[in-house]
């Protein structure tokens, strides 16, 4: 299993926690982590070289 998708599957388990939070705050805690997650995954596929450098184009 890649690294990403490993990442990934840590971002839906705190999404799970999220649904089954107590209150607000830790709603947003489970969330937070999960975007982290996301993020990680993401720049991880990059460093893989599965996705491609992100493009700036100038006018």
């Amino acid at each position: 299993m890649k690294q990403s998708d490993v990442f990934r599957e840590n971002a839906e388990n705190c999404l799970q926690l999220a649904e089954r939070a107590d209150g607000q705050p830790t709603f947003k805690r489970y969330v937070r982590m999960a975007k982290a997650w996301m993020a990680l995954a993401e720049e991880q596929d990059w460093l893989d070289g599965e996705v491609p450098p992100l493009t700036i184009k100038t006018a």
